[in-house]
């Protein structure tokens, strides 16, 4: 009996890192890969993917803008940061449903940081709040 719990313990033990090493990669394909392609190739549908319904921004000015403010913006702005990389500094995953991604955003010309609330729904990650600030010129980063 009791071997029969530890067996089954170790399994789902297992199976919860197996899902949560999955979200975390899954995570950090969003924040480093598709989120970027989404603004620099102004695709909207992918961007309407990942952003929740409910999804708000607070810029660098301290702006709000919603995803449909987002969406708007991607389809009529194209942003051109020469070399972009997206540096992840912290991820973590709450009760498999809840993610925070931070990090520095570096192009050419500037870096930022930014931190990303993310729930899982329907099986999907999706931002639900986003918050970019500390933009600084190349030059002023040493």
């Amino acid at each position: 009996m009791i071997r029969r719990h530890l067996s089954l313990f170790f399994i789902v033990t297992a199976f919860s890192t197996a899902c949560m090493a999955d979200d975390e990669s899954t995570l950090r394909h969003i924040k480093t890969v598709l989120w970027p392609k989404a603004y620099l190739t102004q695709d909207i549908e992918l961007l309407d993917q990942l952003l929740h319904d409910s999804f708000e921004l607070i810029n660098a000015d301290g702006a709000l803008s919603s995803k449909q403010d987002e969406l708007d913006y991607i389809k009529n702005n194209k942003w051109n940061p020469g070399n972009f990389e997206f540096s992840i500094e912290r991820l973590d995953i709450y009760d498999d449903a809840f993610a925070i991604v931070s990090g520095i955003g570096i192009t050419d010309d500037y870096t930022y940081r930014s931190s990303n609330v993310l729930i899982k729904d329907d099986g999907r990650w999706r931002a639900i709040a986003s918050h970019v600030s500390g933009y600084r010129a190349r030059e002023d980063v040493n």
